[in-house]
C-alpha cells in the first residue's frame, strides 16, 4: 500500500512541475512576441526626426480686416500662432492655377505667438494662406478669400 502511495505522489508532483514548467514556457514566449512601448533604441542611424513642439503639432490662424477692397488698397492680416518658436518667419500665399504661390509679404511669430502683415492685392479675387517652413515641419493656415475690385 505504501508504494501505490508514493508512487501516486510522484506521479501527482511530475504532472504538477510539468503543468508549471509549461505555463512558465509558454509566458516567456508569449511576452517575447510582444515589442516593448516604447521600444528602446541603442543607436543612433540618420539623422533624428525634429518635432514641432512639446505642445503638440504647430497650428496658425488667419484674418482680415476686409473681404472686398479696391484695388490699391491695403488688406491687413493678422493672426496666432501654435507650436512655433518667436521669430520663426511666416510666408503669405495665393492660389494661382490650382498651385500656391509665395507673395512679397512675410512676417515673424512676435512674443505673444501673433503676427501681422498687410498686403496690397492686383484686381481679381485672391484665395490667402500663411505658411511657416520651419526645421520642425510645415504649418499651413486655413484659407481667407479677399476680393478686389
Amino acid at each position: 500500500m505504501s508504494f501505490t502511495r508514493s508512487r501516486c505522489a510522484r506521479a501527482l508532483a511530475a504532472g504538477t512541475l510539468s503543468v508549471a514548467l509549461l505555463s512558465a514556457g509558454t509566458a516567456a514566449a508569449f511576452a517575447a512576441n510582444e515589442k516593448p512601448s516604447p521600444s528602446p533604441t541603442t543607436h543612433m542611424t540618420g539623422k533624428p526626426k525634429p518635432t514641432a513642439s512639446p505642445m503638440g503639432k504647430a497650428s496658425i490662424t488667419l484674418t482680415t480686416n476686409k473681404k472686398s477692397v479696391t484695388a490699391g488698397e491695403s488688406v491687413k492680416l493678422a493672426g496666432r500662432t501654435k507650436g512655433l518658436k518667436i521669430g520663426s518667419p511666416l510666408v503669405l500665399q495665393h492660389e494661382m492655377n490650382g498651385k500656391w504661390t509665395k507673395l512679397t509679404p512675410t512676417a515673424v511669430v512676435k512674443k505673444n505667438n501673433s503676427y501681422a502683415m498687410s498686403a496690397k492685392l492686383p484686381k481679381g479675387t485672391h484665395v490667402l494662406r500663411v505658411v511657416s517652413a520651419n526645421k520642425a515641419g510645415k504649418a499651413v493656415s486655413p484659407t481667407v478669400t479677399v476680393k478686389v475690385s
